[in-house]
């Protein structure tokens, strides 16, 4: 029997190397969801249950209810949830429990915070700072380039193989969540970028590393030092803002949407197995609108000031 709770508990470490092995779902999301099980089974044993057979519908909203008034979003709350039910999905497969829990529970909303982006100029002039010899330079500027031109996720960056590059045609190839992979159009401006580092990339990598974007100890590089890069970078251009990789495929996302229109081709492009999750660029994309009515339309400003009669 494994008990809530107990140490270790199996059955809450073979869901997590479940989602590691069979699931492959990235590091940041196995972690987050073996953090959420954790929370649900010290709730649990404060409340008397001792096995995850004892935990009902009941229990879950309880669990839902006092992670919102710990002052977790709806996104968070929303998150645990998922993981509960595909907890409770793999102990149905191998036959532990005979229902889930944690199914039709909702999360409470949250007011939709659009993404930031920069715009075309300021991107620009983000990316063609004057550049210098240091390879660790020419390795920064390629992975600005590339997130910026292709919408890579920080997870796609970091386990991106040499062989994954076909410049000669121009593309990449990623492997996204879930394990699915995208063939994706690289820029000229990112392409000749990764060819100059490329160039100085075997000063660093160690013999046999297959990453394209490897550590000054020549090892693949960390998501944590990609982010303290991106951010130096910013400071270094002047930039007045916050800089992290997302923004970066936020402002990919929503310039190309701007520009085609094409919200099917920019999911494609993104990754997202629902046009829903890309939909969120619609509203940046009206912000756009709205700004360039504002700023070219000669009444414009009376008219959104005045009172409808």
């Amino acid at each position: 029997m494994h008990a809530v709770g107990s140490k270790p508990d199996l059955w809450a470490a073979r869901f997590v190397e479940h989602l590691r092995s069979e699931r492959r779902l990235s590091a940041h999301t196995v972690k987050a969801y073996a953090r959420d099980l954790k929370a649900l089974a010290l709730f649990a044993h404060g409340r008397g249950l001792k096995d995850w057979r004892d935990i009902d519908v009941t229990a879950c909203r309880a669990f839902a209810a006092w992670l919102h008034r710990q002052g977790s979003g709806g996104r968070s709350v929303q998150r645990a949830l998922s993981a509960i039910r595909g907890f409770y999905k793999f102990l149905l497969r191998e036959g532990w429990v005979e229902r889930n829990p944690a199914t039709g529970i909702s999360a409470p909303r949250s007011p939709r915070r659009l993404p930031k982006v920069l715009d075309a100029d300021r991107m620009g002039a983000v990316l063609d700072v004057p550049m210098t010899d240091d390879p660790l330079q020419h390795r920064d500027r390629a992975m600005l380039e590339l997130m910026y031109s292709s919408g890579l996720r920080l997870s796609e960056i970091v386990s991106l193989d040499v062989l994954d590059l076909d410049l000669s045609e121009c593309l990449v190839q990623v492997t996204g969540k879930g394990a699915k992979t995208r063939i994706l159009p690289v820029g000229d401006c990112a392409a000749s970028s990764l060819r100059d580092w490329l160039k100085s990339r075997p000063a660093l990598a160690r013999s046999g590393e297959t990453a394209v974007f490897v550590s000054q100890r020549g090892t693949r590089i960390g998501a944590r030092a990609v982010q303290l890069r991106v951010e130096k970078w910013a400071r270094t251009s002047g930039l007045k803002m916050n800089l992290h990789p997302h923004l970066l495929r936020h402002s990919f996302a929503s310039h190309l949407l701007e520009s085609s229109g094409d919200l099917r081709a920019v999911q494609e492009l993104l990754g997202h197995s629902d046009i829903s999750t890309t939909q969120i660029y619609t509203h940046l994309d009206f912000q756009h609108l709205a700004r360039v009515y504002d700023e070219a339309h000669p009444r414009a400003k009376k008219l959104r000031g005045s009172t409808v009669r």
